[in-house]
């Protein structure tokens, strides 16, 4: 089905998307929004790329639902625990001495990994002292993430990430239980604003001293990758790292920008350019 969206049905939808809701995805990778749009359609038992246009722009409130569609979240607790690790008993070593820490989760989807960094701050003697702004494009992603609560059944697949980095805790040590869901305790939470952010034409007044921005650039062409990177730059401060994702790939003039921490976690370091 992907293969009956041409690149001009494409093009004008997201034109139309950008005129209507001013969210521009011209520049996202196009297989990756044709399989994302396929997903949508499927979902909801369309035939046709007309049926969709008509539906997302006379009807917000489907757009607004469909969005989650359009970006697909890919996060989870402790995701690939071994940058966790570098993390804890690298990076945060550099702020020691710092009064304040100030870290930006950039697509933050549903909260997963903003949670993950607050336990792990915790566990180093950082949170009090840490400020957190967590940015989606979502406001469904944002909505969930800012609650904090997740289904049993969903933290049942987080449990072996979880283990692999704290193999003598327990979930609950971190989480409120009820019969069919779990939440966050308050004291993982108070340090985070909640904002919608589109990576794409919103700027950051704000400095920090981490950002992290997993699985999200998988979905952009060249071009809006090095305009996201130069946003990451200019929002670091001066040694600052940016954390993205396994699947991400650092294009070569992202390396004018950032230097390699850790190749294997996919951490890079601000340069001075």
């Amino acid at each position: 089905m992907i293969d009956s969206i041409s690149d001009e049905e494409l093009d004008a939808l997201m034109q139309a998307l950008k005129n209507r809701y001013g969210l521009d995805f011209t520049n996202y990778e196009k297989k990756s929004l044709k399989r994302s749009i396929v997903r949508l359609m499927m979902k909801h038992k369309m035939t046709s790329m007309l049926e969709l246009w008509s539906k997302i722009i006379k009807d917000k409130e489907f757009f607004e639902r469909g969005i989650d569609d359009l970006l697909v979240n890919l996060t989870e607790l402790f995701r690939n625990p071994d940058a966790w690790i570098v993390i804890k008993e690298k990076i945060l070593d550099h702020y020691k001495t710092k009064p304040r820490l100030n870290v930006w989760h950039a697509g933050c989807s549903t909260g997963e990994e903003v949670y993950t960094m607050a336990i792990v701050l915790e566990e180093k003697g950082f949170l009090h002292k840490t400020r957190a702004l967590a940015t989606d494009l979502s406001d469904r992603a944002l909505k969930k993430a800012k609650a904090g609560d997740y289904s049993l059944i969903i933290l049942e697949q987080y449990l072996k990430p979880f283990l692999s980095f704290y193999p003598n805790r327990k979930m609950a040590d971190f989480f409120d239980f009820n019969e069919f869901h779990a939440t966050i305790k308050p004291a993982y939470k108070s340090h985070v604003t909640f904002e919608r952010h589109n990576l794409v034409h919103d700027g950051m007044v704000t400095k920090h001293d981490i950002i992290f921005c997993r699985n999200v650039m998988i979905y952009f062409d060249e071009k809006l990758k090095i305009q996201v990177l130069e946003l990451f730059h200019k929002s670091l401060n001066d040694d600052g790292f940016l954390v993205i994702g396994y699947y991400d790939i650092m294009p070569d003039a992202g390396k004018v920008l950032f230097e390699v921490f850790d190749v294997k976690t996919r951490i890079y370091k601000k340069k001075k350019i």
